[in-house]
């Protein structure tokens, strides 16, 4: 998968695929399945680094992940997440790290939450061959401004200027844009309304994808569900089940076997 063959999917009518994964098995298994992105999101800093929000982690860290992601990837699109404060200082700043994203870690291209003040930024980082994805709507890095992970766009002025920054985002040169947790009529217009593929996440089933968290939609991370993670597993049940019987096994002397031993 390349930048152009994924807007190319919405020309065609063919909806794209999109999870997360921070390591090396997973995203083997995802690439393996036919994703057609992995993110390596922010996401992390939840679901692997124990946070309550995606703010704490560094760009040092999502170097990392997406490293390891890296190596397990042959054929999606591998996308890297901008990090908190790795953009938002200067410009300056906001192109180098985007830079390390492709030079040090192998993604192809990079993903920056937020509107009309990272339009400047995004048209530099395309301009220099950075390939970028955008991200409207709940945006988590702004997490304490909107005070809580609510639906974003159901009053018509936000609803207004989410319209116009998608569109902003368009002619600054993203490829394609993840809508978060928005009203699906707002998502639909925002779908026609622009030419780059939409990639929803909570905003309804007219985007031209979706994306979800694999931890939450595997049931690993079982801290919170919201509305729009459909769960197709419950693995953290499983592992909790699988822990349990080892220890009693174990303690029990029922492991290992005679088979399992060496006699």
């Amino acid at each position: 998968m390349t930048v152009p063959r994924l807007i190319a999917k919405k020309a065609k009518g063919e909806q794209i695929a999109a999870l997360t994964a921070y390591d090396t098995l997973m995203a083997e298994i995802l690439d393996e399945s036919g994703i057609d992105v992995i993110l390596v999101g922010d996401s992390a800093a939840m679901v692997m680094a124990g946070h309550s929000t995606t703010l704490p982690i560094t760009m040092e860290e999502m170097l990392f992940y997406t490293r390891n992601v890296r190596r397990g990837v042959k054929k999606a699109l591998l996308v890297a997440d901008m990090p908190f404060l790795s953009y938002q200082c200067s410009l300056e700043e906001g192109i180098r790290n985007a830079g390390r994203f492709l030079k040090e870690a192998g993604a192809e291209a990079v993903k920056i939450e937020g509107g009309e003040p990272v339009v400047e930024l995004i048209a530099r980082l395309v301009d220099f061959g950075i390939p970028v994805m955008g991200h409207l709507g709940l945006t988590p890095q702004s997490i304490h401004k909107f005070g809580s992970y609510k639906l974003q766009g159901k009053e018509s002025a936000v609803a207004k200027k989410l319209k116009k920054e998608a569109k902003m985002l368009e002619e600054a040169g993203i490829f394609s844009l993840v809508l978060e947790k928005i009203p699906a009529g707002l998502a639909r217009e925002i779908t026609e309304t622009i030419k780059v593929p939409t990639i929803g996440i909570g905003a309804g089933v007219h985007c031209d994808g979706q994306i979800l968290v694999a931890h939450d939609m595997l049931g690993i991370y079982d801290k919170m569900k919201p509305r729009f993670v459909r769960r197709y597993a419950e693995i953290a049940q499983t592992m909790r089940q699988a822990f349990d019987q080892y220890i009693d096994d174990v303690r029990n002397r029922r492991f290992p076997s005679d088979e399992e031993s060496f006699l």
